[in-house]
């Protein structure tokens, strides 16, 4: 019940923020697509825009909320994943129980193809 209404105040401040927020983001370079497979990277997408883009913006471009811009999110896999199970310093909460490693390893391939070092 918390977590829903966390996930609400949330969304409403996000969709608040983003009104004048840029909502494009450069596509990735060859380099970072090459010899992707575009299955997870589109899985991810769908599973990014139902649970995360409420916070971090859509396509990962934030609108000045507390949740970081994803683009640029370090190149760690083992870090992302922790954080997307574990939840993060009270303001990110834990997705470990919604979310199982299939569909976090999408949400990571589709982070991966969008990022902007």
């Amino acid at each position: 019940m918390i977590k829903v209404a966390l996930i609400a105040a949330a969304a409403y401040f996000a969709a608040a923020m983003t009104v004048n927020a840029q909502t494009t983001t450069p596509a990735a370079t060859p380099d970072q697509t090459a010899g992707a497979d575009p299955a997870p990277i589109d899985q991810g997408k769908g599973i990014y825009a139902h649970n995360c883009s409420h916070c971090h913006g859509p396509n990962m471009v934030n609108g000045g909320t507390v949740a970081p811009d994803l683009r640029a999110f370090p190149d760690d896999r083992q870090r992302f994943f922790t954080t997307v199970k574990q939840g993060k310093n009270g303001r990110m909460p834990p997705w470990g129980d919604v979310l199982n490693d299939d569909q976090i390893a999408s949400l990571w391939a589709y982070l991966s193809s969008r990022r902007n070092p």
